[in-house]
């Protein structure tokens, strides 16, 4: 048996050089170590607070600025990565994170080049997980670790902080006790401190005495001297509760009262954290200093009653203000009572509500009457509506409330300044309306006013309406157009909305009189106008009463149109360009009606194949843009652009990358537009500019390409360039697509094989898809307009003629590519050989002499093979010479029986039925092969041969017959032993049985049967023949010589028997 050696594979080597040498690094060898830290964990921290978490990095290479990359890993999926933020990659993070990334909610400080922290602003329930601090490598090499990981627990914020909101008025002296309930339910070991604050409005909160988590009772900067003498106290009156206590209240002390709270837990660092921290509702706290404190300059009291006028008519408002000039009116209380002719109408007392009196209670009720503390200083009395009987005196009296010591109050001072005497008059009923203008004819966008004059002259405070009627011209029907109302409103007609936004209606203060200016006239203010004006009463019951009505003369408006100034540039002109140029037409305004004109410009095209011009474009005179069916049809609308200059009479369209179906002549149609007063567009006049004719070529076709031709010849398994040569191009910008192809010997039309599109997409032909041709393709541009076709591992197959297609493509002003030009390379004919044949097989003739039964070989020797890569498949023959008789005479055929054949892949063919069983192939060498023919028998004898075929693997790993060779015959000769009975019996299973196993059971039988014979015969014989004294014949028991091994045939013998 040969025994193969054993190899080691490269990888695994590599694997035990990795090996060895990480453990030579482990073992001491002095290198920088890359090191990252996190902050160690579990952290508990609680929803919705604001949490930190630093990461460093040390024992690195590279930049002193390093990058930091923050992943998750969640507790529904603990092995897959959740990525979060980086500072590096924008497009780190998951979706699930990139919103609140980008809205800053999660973000990466970095502290230091090598320090960052993550901040999560508001922590959510899903934040809680593991999280991965990951250092992106800057060293020349892996080692160290790279990444560090800590858990983040998110619990529920179960901290409430209460307190009751309320308002209290203290004195001085007086002492203060508030509570404050703090309570969780964290399930984790957590601490509570508590602190409360003061706050006056715009002034930072004072801390006035806090409870520390370590349980350390501290008061503020400003309450450490009282805190000290016994006048602050913190204490506990339940599980829960804590209680503050201010003894002898200051001044000092007023303002906004809190307390606050904060959760505290202890970190795996061993530094407390607070996880949240919330305040109560505030207490309000006035401090008012007792009546044995104040000064006599503080008690002065001064009072004023003001009003408007002293004369008032029937249904006019008045208001009565009761103002009050003192010190410190806002710590102090003061009641207030209202009296008219010595009769009380309503009084205030120091809380501030109102008591009325019966008669005016129910005017109050009704809305006719108001009593107001306006401020602290200021009281108020209004009457809405007066009546005649409300002619009189009205007063105000204001005493002042003082509080003892003991909380109850006292009148003080009393004060009331002078009566104040109002008169109220009737109202008159008759009046009369005429309607003046003095402009009844005007031209469009000038103004007129219209006048309605109303007698006698009524105070503004009389309720008098006044409606301007309108009836346009061409109608026989007034409406209301705007409605002057009683109480001062404007009501506008619903059918000419229009006219609000150029009309002005204006009553005159010193009378009743209404003045309607319209601006801008048109069309639609020509008509009628005339006033209608109406004198109102109201009742006590709040309804009102028209007392008269007069209706004014007729005024007519005429309104004419301005007179056009409208000219367009007439002159014409030639356009000749190449495709996708652009086309720059021009449309001349050279005078206009009015400064504020606008300019409708429709642009058309007329072609020679159409009867009339088609449109194009049209910019309205509001600048918008509706493009024509020419347009939309032709694709020009993405290629259009228009412009207008500054000064407005000069616009310009172009269009972009024209094409050879723009041709045509184009000129432009302007409308000239004016805005009437209502904001209406009308259209003044229009006129048509001179014509542009444009004619549009195609880009010269200048594409070349290389026609050398080319012939080559290279063995299989060679590769071969094939080149395709671009030396000219109809353009720079435009993209080309190389296609190549191969005629083949006895195919009627070329095939392709490999396209380039424009796109740069690579598009294999059908012949691709054989040959395994595709995978041995390689394309490559090494310059601007020079391609390379390599095909490696040429087979014969791929012999032909192969030449390129270029095609060269242009965008068109559509924005589509469309095929310019094309053009063909030379031919490049290339032959593809085999490997010469140089096998040869040993063709001696040999004579072989075997006796039958005996053994004999067939050596099948190889002297030269073609290739190292050669297999050899190997058939030996059998070839016997047959005589046949004919009409040319006798000729001789030689038969040739194939023995046994072994493939070039090592398969075995059946043995031929002459031979089967006793052939064994042996292979002694590469070169040398043998068969051995077993018991050779006469018909073996006779002439012997092999066959060699070579086989060589093509480029493809397919296997191909190059060569084929027979060896020289070799003469067998079977020499004849002679036949013996043991090789006949031997030679034969059933005649083998027959006379060795067969006869046993018979012989059995028969000397059976002689016994019984025999036994019987001596019975008679002393009976008869025995008596006689006559012997009888006995024949003994046959003897059997067996030889098992089969060496000498069996021996069957009959002795003769002896008498008794």
């Amino acid at each position: 048996m040969r025994v193969m050696p054993f190899y080691l594979p490269s990888s695994t080597k590599m694997r035990c050089f990795l090996l060895e040498l990480t453990s030579l690094l482990l073992l001491g060898l002095a290198f920088a170590q890359r090191q990252v830290t996190v902050q160690d964990g579990p952290l508990y921290r609680t929803e919705n607070s604001h949490i930190t978490i630093w990461c460093k990095v040390s024992g690195y290479q590279g930049p002193s600025e390093q990058n930091f990359q923050w992943s998750i890993y969640l507790p529904s999926a603990p092995e897959r990565e959740v990525q979060i933020v980086s500072t590096m990659d924008p497009s780190f993070p998951y979706a699930i994170y990139t919103q609140r990334v980008r809205s800053g909610e999660i973000y990466v400080e970095r502290v230091q080049g090598d320090s960052a922290l993550l901040h999560i602003k508001e922590l959510q329930d899903r934040d809680a997980g593991e999280y991965e601090c990951h250092t992106p490598t800057t060293d020349d090499r892996y080692f160290g670790s790279y990444s560090a990981k800590m858990k983040l627990m998110v619990i529920p914020d179960s901290l409430r902080v209460t307190s009751e909101a309320q308002t209290l008025n203290k004195v001085q002296h007086d002492s203060l006790e508030l509570k404050c309930e703090v309570s969780k339910s964290t399930v984790q070991h957590s601490h509570i401190s508590i602190a409360w604050y003061r706050r006056k409005a715009d002034e930072p909160a004072v801390e006035v005495i806090s409870l520390s988590r370590d349980f350390v009772l501290r008061a503020g900067s400003d309450y450490t001297q009282r805190h000290a003498s016994g006048d602050i106290r913190l204490d506990k009156v339940g599980e829960t509760q804590s209680k503050l206590t201010i003894y002898n209240l200051q001044s000092s002390d007023e303002g906004e009262f809190y307390c606050e709270a904060a959760e505290w837990i202890q970190d795996p660092d061993g530094t407390w954290y607070a996880m949240t921290r919330k305040r109560s509702e505030g207490t309000m706290v006035y401090v008012e200093g007792t009546v044995s404190t104040r000064s006599s300059s503080d008690m002065d009291i001064n009072v004023r009653l003001e009003t408007e006028k002293r004369t008032y008519t029937v249904g006019e408002p008045v208001e009565f203000r009761c103002i009050l000039e003192v010190q410190n009116v806002a710590k102090r209380y003061f009641s207030i009572s209202w009296a008219f002719n010595s009769s009380l109408i309503a009084s205030f007392g120091a809380n501030a509500v109102p008591v009325l009196n019966n008669e005016f209670a129910q005017r109050e009720a009704l809305g006719q009457l108001k009593v107001a503390k306006e401020s602290d200083s200021i009281y108020v009395l209004k009457i809405y509506r007066l009546r005649l009987e409300d002619s009189g005196k009205y007063n105000c009296r204001v005493t002042e409330r003082l509080k003892t010591s003991t909380g109850e109050f006292i009148d003080g001072e009393s004060k009331r300044p002078k009566n104040t005497p109002i008169t109220v008059l009737p109202l008159n009923a008759g009046f009369a309306v005429t309607a003046i203008s003095r402009t009844p004819g005007v031209t469009y966008n000038e103004s007129f006013d219209l006048q309605c004059i109303i007698k006698p002259h009524y105070p503004s405070w009389v309720p008098v309406s006044v409606t301007w009627r309108f009836q346009p011209a061409g109608s026989t029907e007034f409406h209301d157009l705007v409605t002057f109302t009683r109480d001062g409103g404007v009501q506008w007609g619903d059918r000419y909305a229009g006219f609000r936004t150029r009309t002005a209606i204006e009553k005159s203060e010193s009378s009743n009189n209404v003045r309607l200016s319209i601006s801008r006239a048109s069309d639609t203010e020509a008509g009628k106008y005339q006033c209608v004006a109406e004198l109102w009463r109201k009742n006590y019951n709040s309804s009102w009463t028209r007392l008269a009505d007069r209706t004014s003369n007729l005024l007519e408006i005429r309104v004419l149109r301005p007179v056009t100034k409208l000219q367009v540039s007439k002159s014409k002109r030639s356009i000749t360009l190449v495709e996708n140029k652009p086309i720059p037409l021009n449309c001349s305004v050279k005078s206009q009606t009015s400064p504020d004109s606008h300019f409708a410009v429709l642009w058309y095209v007329h072609r020679p194949s159409d009867t009339d011009g088609k449109l194009i474009l049209k910019t309205t005179h509001n600048s918008v843009f509706e493009y024509g069916t020419y347009a939309e049809e032709e694709g020009l609308r993405w290629r259009l652009q228009f412009e207008r200059s500054l000064s407005g009479g000069l616009f310009s369209l172009t269009v972009q990358r024209a094409q050879v179906s723009d041709s045509g002549s184009y000129y432009c149609h302007v409308e000239e537009w004016l805005l009437n007063p209502n904001h209406a567009w009308y259209k003044l006049a229009e006129e048509v500019s001179g014509r542009t004719e444009v004619t549009v070529k195609l880009p010269d076709n200048l594409l070349e390409v290389n026609q050398t031709q080319k012939n080559i010849t290279i063995l299989e398994n060679e590769w071969v360039a094939l080149e395709c040569l671009v030396t000219n191009r109809s353009s720079q910008a435009s993209q080309l697509s190389v296609e190549w192809y191969v005629w083949k010997s006895g195919h009627p039309e070329k095939e392709a094989v490999l396209k380039l599109t424009r796109q740069a997409t690579l598009l294999y032909g059908e012949l691709s898809a054989l040959n395994d041709l595709k995978s041995r393709l390689r394309l490559e541009s090494p310059s601007p307009g020079l391609y390379l076709l390599t095909i490696q591992n040429m087979t014969v197959q791929d012999s032909g003629t192969y030449d390129c297609r270029v095609e060269e493509w242009i965008l068109g002003p559509t924005n589509a590519w469309y095929k310019r030009a094309e053009d063909l390379s030379g031919l490049t004919t290339i032959v593809v050989k085999q490997p010469d044949a140089s096998l040869q097989v040993d063709t001696t003739m040999a004579n072989l002499t075997v006796t039958e039964q005996g053994q004999f070989h067939l050596d099948c020797n190889i002297l030269s093979l073609s290739s190292r890569d050669s297999r050899f498949a190997v058939t030996w023959f059998s070839v016997k010479i047959k005589e046949k008789s004919g009409p040319a005479g006798r000729k001789y055929a030689e038969e040739r029986e194939a023995l046994l054949r072994v493939g070039q892949d090592a398969i075995f063919s059946r043995e031929a039925s002459p031979w089967e069983g006793r052939l064994r192939f042996q292979r002694l060498s590469s070169v040398l092969y043998r068969l051995t023919v077993l018991q050779a028998g006469a018909t073996d004898a006779g002439n012997y041969s092999c066959r060699v075929e070579e086989w060589l693997p093509n480029p493809r790993g397919a296997w191909y017959k190059l060569a084929e060779e027979d060896s020289g015959l070799m003469a067998v000769y079977v020499q004849d032993s002679g036949s013996s009975l043991q090789s006949v019996i031997c030679s034969n299973d059933s005649l083998f049985y027959f006379v060795f196993f067969y006869p046993f059971p018979i012989f059995g039988i028969l000397i059976i049967t002689i016994l019984l014979v025999r036994f019987k015969s001596r019975n008679s014989s002393k009976n008869s023949e025995g008596k006689n004294g006559v012997p009888l014949l006995w024949i003994k028991e046959p003897h059997l010589n067996y030889s098992p091994t089969c060496l000498e045939p069996p021996v069957l013998s009959i002795h003769p028997g002896t008498i008794d």
